[in-house]
Formats: C-alpha cells, structure tokens, sequence
C-alpha cells in the first residue's frame, strides 16, 4: 500500500463518533446535530424533476468533460455571478463539471502537485481536511497558516517567510470559509494573485459556501471576481471550485465544477479520463436546470437569515457568537476546552457540535481551533432554535 496513507488522520467525524461514545445522552431528548454541514431544506421540486424524467439516460455513458450544455450553464453563471467580461469562460476550456468540490480538490491536488521533498501546499488553518489529505498523497507537505481572531479568521499572509511561498505550488483558500464563515475581500485575492506570478504557485479556491451570506447588497467576491478586475480574463493560475450541495441543498446530486485557467484545466481533465469520476447524464441534466434557477437560491438564503437571527438572539447573552459574513456555520467561542464543550452539550442535551480543534493543527505552538466549536444551522428553523435553547441551558449549567 501507498506508505503516504499513513500520515493521514482520522476525519474530524470519526474522532467526534469516539468523543461521543464515552457518554450516555438523555433518552427523553430528540437528538439534534448541528455538528455535520448537511443541508436539511429540501431540495428544489424542478430539480427532482428533471433527475425523474431522465432516468431513461442510465443507459448512457457519461463523458468526463460532461454535456456542452452544462459547461455552457457553469460559464454562463460564472460570468453573472461575479461579474466577468461576456464570453471570458469558455465552455469547452475554462470548465469541467465534477462530483461534487470534495472529488474535485482532492484530484485536482494529485494532478498539479510535482513530488519533490521541498513541495508544498498551503492552506488555511483550520481547515477542510481533504486539503491536507489530498496533499500528502500527492507528495508534498501541507503548510498551515493559522486564522485567528484578531485578524478576522483570514490568514496572514504578509507574514509567510518567502522560502515558503519559493516552494509553494499550490495554494488553497476557502472563502467564505469552512469553519468561521470568514470571506477574504477583493484586495487580498489580488495580492495573492501577484504572489503566484512572482513564485509560480496556482492558487485554488474554494467557494462552494459562496451563495449563502447574510448581506444581499454584498454578496462575497470571488476568485475569478479578482482576476476580472486585473484585466486576467484567461485566469492565469487561478482556478475555483463551486458546488450544488449547499447552493442549492442538492448534497446527494453530488455537483460542481472547477473553472479558471485553461492551461489546467487542460491537463486536469486528461487525469480525469483516467480518474473514472463522469458525472451520471441525468445529474448534468438536473444541474443545468440548478445553475440556470436563482429564485430558490435568494429563499435559501432567507431561511439562513432567519436561522442566524433566532440562534444569536438566544446564545449571545451567554456565548461569545457572531454572526459570519457568509456560509451556514456558527464559530462560537467555548468557555472551557471545546471538546469537553462538546462531549457534555451531548451527554446532557443530546445535541452535537464539533470541536473546533478537530479541524486544525497546531502550528507554531497555536491550536487555532481550540476554544471553538461549529455549529452547522442546517436543520428546520424549530430545530435551530430548540437547539440553541439547548445549548444555552447547558452554558448556564457550567
């Protein structure tokens, strides 16, 4: 077996499963999870639909680059979505659908990394773990660069030694971010743009929370967004993953995209063709009919609203809680260690949250998970709310 499996760590669920399992939760409670980032609002009718009356395409193998038609929809959202000259994402180069963001960061990591002992990847810290993983099996070391507090939960990338970025080929953001909710502006996605000419890194970003924030007036700026703005309509060694799964509470469809640069995108779709990943015709055909729909993404986003409303109202007078500018996690501050946090919000309320520690690593003697917990607002309005009340009789017990 590959001997880089084994520096790979169990996935944060798996530790939460053994965290929970020293204790007992009371049995006259319901359960509720808000630890897992599983949309719970249904899915979109017209969706369903579409994926129903398709069936007949079972008989049909799928090709990896996926149906013009839905290239065609990805680049047409693209350019509305974040404002890019017409005609700048073409179809047939600068997009490929994939299975969902998770397939689509962890293959396209085996592709672009060259193994050598001095490579790097570089990601945020905490973080989605595929990034680390995805790393390792490439063949280069992950690189985490801590989010903290005080610098709005984006990294500081002004302090990362140069011999760091020298050997950097592939830098990943997540913005909004996975777990704080934080989006990097306009002004940062353009230095870092500067920094991969200056040292020939790619830069990945992943923004599948993208179509869930608070602020209709300021919805969060993108990757492509940045290189639009630099007159880099060919996205040179940007590219940007984006999803169905929270956009359009579609999970289990399992798609996205990436898009950018087509001098990757290129090669990366010829890893594909190996890769066996095709997405099923009739799931193209249904996200076609996703991407081209905006009116149940803006409902979407209202029931967020509402959700973060009613959570903070009820856990700020005992929680350290504020609202994200985007995606649908809570990063709340713990009065005592998050895992102990954890373990005895479900011993007590049957509730589980994941311990932000979970997500991170420690890094220049700083844990920058620990203290924290996320809390996923995924579930029915009722739920999130029952939920919190919950949480904040467990803080008021400690």
């Amino acid at each position: 077996m590959n001997k880089d499996l084994s520096l790979l760590q169990p996935y944060p669920f798996e530790k939460l499963t053994a965290l929970k399992a020293q204790v007992t939760p009371p049995s006259d409670l319901d359960h509720i999870a808000f630890s897992i980032g599983e949309p719970k609002h249904p899915a979109p009718d017209f969706v369903a639909e579409v994926l129903t009356e398709n069936m007949g395409r079972l008989c049909n193998y799928p090709t990896t680059a996926g149906l013009p038609e839905l290239r065609q929809a990805i680049a047409g959202w693209c350019e509305r979505r974040f404002k890019l000259k017409e005609g700048s994402v073409d179809p047939e180069a600068n997009v490929l659908p994939v299975n969902g963001t998770r397939e689509a960061i962890f293959a396209f990591t085996q592709a672009a990394v060259n193994r050598s002992e001095d490579a790097l990847v570089v990601s945020p810290n905490p973080f989605y773990q595929i990034y680390e993983g995805a790393a390792y099996l490439a063949g280069a070391k992950p690189y985490y660069l801590n989010c903290l507090a005080e610098n709005g939960f984006i990294p500081d990338f002004d302090a990362v030694p140069e011999s760091v970025w020298q050997n950097c080929q592939l830098l990943f953001l997540c913005s909004p971010s996975n777990p704080t909710g934080a989006v990097t502006d306009l002004d940062t996605l353009k230095k870092l743009i500067e920094l991969s000419d200056k040292y020939d890194f790619i830069v990945a970003s992943d923004e599948c929370y993208s179509e869930i924030y608070l602020d209709e007036r300021h919805p969060p700026v993108g990757l492509l967004q940045a290189c639009a703005e630099m007159g880099r309509d060919d996205y040179k060694n940007c590219v940007v993953m984006h999803s169905l799964s929270k956009r359009s509470n579609l999970p289990g469809l399992r798609s996205g995209f990436i898009a950018g640069d087509a001098a990757l995108l290129g090669p990366f779709l010829q890893y594909r063709t190996y890769h066996g990943c095709s997405m099923p015709v009739q799931h193209q055909l249904a996200s076609i009919a996703a991407w081209n729909d905006e009116d149940h993404v803006l409902e979407n986003r209202d029931q967020y609203r509402r959700k973060f409303d009613a959570v903070i109202e009820i856990l700020s007078p005992v929680m350290d809680v504020q609202k994200p500018d985007a995606s649908f996690y809570l990063w709340a501050k713990t009065p005592i260690d998050d895992d102990t946090f954890a373990q005895g919000l479900f011993e007590q309320q049957n509730l589980t949250v994941l311990p932000g520690r979970y997500l991170s690593r420690e890094t220049d003697g700083i844990l920058p998970g620990a203290g924290y917990v996320r809390m996923a607002l995924v579930a029915t309005l009722e739920e999130c709310i029952e939920g919190a009340h919950r949480i904040r009789k467990y803080v008021e017990s400690l």
